[in-house]
């Protein structure tokens, strides 16, 4: 099990590989559908971002209430093929990573290869665990949005597992599926 400080160095980033376990501790920012279409909007218009995403990971999440003492109800990972339409273009911003459950696009693969990123997955039945790890969050933009809404999470120790490490190498397939060219 790998212990990693976020936002993660580039080092950090190319030294993990597909199936790797990483516990996952410091600042990572959150969004889910009707975020990441409001961010890809504005890039499509040119405009800036509200947010700073260089050198961040998103989380895809929607977090439940919290119970009193937690920071955020369960908040396990949505499914992360719902955000392969907007993922490239963040990446393209800056954007070193994705956590969620479920596969990608070849698109979203293509662009972590090329933006030296990484994905990560969470298991979707341990959102009750998973909070257990976020310690702080606070809503950076899109309040409106709910619990859909842009966060800003302290974590520690947030358990993951590198799905898509950043030379394509893939856990979504039987065994580990090396990255080629199409």
């Amino acid at each position: 099990m790998k212990k990693l400080k976020l936002p993660l160095a580039q080092e950090d980033i190319d030294g993990l590989n597909a199936g790797d376990s990483v516990l996952l501790s410091g600042i990572m920012l959150t969004g889910r559908d009707a975020a990441h279409k409001r961010l890809y909007e504005l890039i499509q218009k040119g405009e800036p971002l509200p947010i700073d995403i260089k050198g961040q990971l998103i989380y895809y999440v929607g977090p439940a209430p919290a119970k009193p003492g937690y920071a955020v109800g369960p908040a396990g990972p949505t499914s992360s093929y719902r955000m392969d339409k907007y993922a490239p273009a963040l990446m393209d911003l800056g954007l070193k990573g994705m956590i969620g459950k479920g596969a990608r696009s070849r698109e979203v693969i293509d662009s972590i290869v090329k933006n030296h990123g990484v994905y990560f997955a969470c298991i979707g039945g341990a959102a009750a665990l998973i909070a257990k790890s976020i310690k702080r969050e606070e809503i950076l933009c899109y309040e409106d949005l709910g619990t859909e809404a842009v966060r800003r999470y302290t974590v520690e120790d947030f358990p993951s597992i590198v799905a898509i490490d950043s030379r394509g190498n893939n856990v979504y397939v039987d065994g580990v599926e090396k990255y080629r060219e199409d």
